[in-house]
């Protein structure tokens, strides 16, 4: 672990192992601002307009990888992270603690560790306040333009071996079916970055293959994450994608839960990155493909 000057700021922790790299910022946050090949491009977006800026009361994108709480609710959900993280580390792991968010009495963590070829990343949100809290954590990964995302369709059965349904597939008021940006497959479901778009889309499913791809020239990012409880936020979603004409996201979100006051709730990813990937375009084979590369991660425990 390094501190380093990146992108504007002064203050940035880098973590490398030679073949990776990660930078996360440290006067603002917290946040994950780069993740990518050590010398090779940014998997995640950067907005330039907001690169290096510190402080203020108005909420700012940055880019990168960033911890929400959910249900979406504006003055909660989207409160600024304009100020200094807390840092600490062991030797292994980088945990980053923000302030205590006002007025809601969270405070959100992330503890980063590289692991054999990939990073492990534990978000806490803690209840700082006098009362409980109903919410869940929710990991935003802002990833690059250019790239398509995919996420495993549940596996099929026939309806004489499957009466009742598999999982929610949950739309936005915004979603179009049938925007070209869409591709409906039997084993996937595809989302394609378009930077002449002029629509967001979005659309929020039950996972239980616990893994989802983003595909950006010759690279595959793949975040996994857990899918182990009843009760998830937005009609049962532990994974949504969003995408508009300057970036696409990978969400996941941690379980909807009481965290009493003085408690925690956690929800852990790991992250893969692979180079030189030629995945084939049909369904089944390139479904196959990608479970391959998510089975290689350790599991989001």
């Amino acid at each position: 672990m390094q501190i380093v000057e990146y992108g504007g700021w002064k203050q940035c922790a880098r973590l490398a192992d030679g073949r990776i790299e990660l930078f996360a910022t440290l006067e603002v946050g917290p946040r994950i601002i780069r993740f990518g090949f050590a010398g090779g491009p940014n998997e995640f977006v950067e907005f330039p307009e907001d690169m290096g800026k510190t402080g203020g009361s108005e909420y700012r994108s940055y880019g990168g990888h960033r911890l929400w709480v959910s249900p979406e609710v504006s003055g909660r959900t989207d409160l600024p992270d304009n100020s200094p993280v807390q840092h600490e580390w062991d030797g292994q792991s980088l945990t980053l603690t923000a302030p205590v968010e006002q007025p809601t009495r969270l405070q959100r963590e992330m503890e980063i560790t590289l692991t054999d070829g990939g990073v492990r990343i534990e978000h806490r949100v803690y209840n700082k306040g006098l009362f409980e809290v109903y919410c869940a954590p929710w990991c935003l990964s802002v990833m690059a333009p250019g790239g398509q995302a995919f996420f495993p369709q549940e596996p099929y059965r026939p309806h004489s071996e499957q009466l009742l349904p598999a999982r929610p597939m949950v739309l936005w008021a915004y979603t179009d079916m049938s925007d070209p940006r869409w591709t409906w497959g039997r084993r996937l479901i595809r989302l394609r970055q378009d930077t002449e778009a002029t629509t967001p889309q979005k659309v929020g499913a039950l996972v239980t293959a616990g893994w989802a791809a983003y595909r950006n020239g010759d690279r595959v990012f793949v975040k996994c994450f857990p899918c182990e409880a009843d009760e998830y936020p937005d009609f049962g979603c532990n994974f949504e994608t969003y995408t508009n004409e300057r970036m696409l996201e990978l969400e996941s979100l941690g379980p909807m839960q009481v965290i009493l006051p003085g408690e925690r709730a956690t929800h852990v990813e790991t992250w893969g990155l692979f180079d030189d990937v030629e995945l084939p375009d049909e369904d089944a084979p390139l479904e196959e493909e990608l479970y391959r590369l998510a089975s290689e991660l350790p599991e989001p425990e």
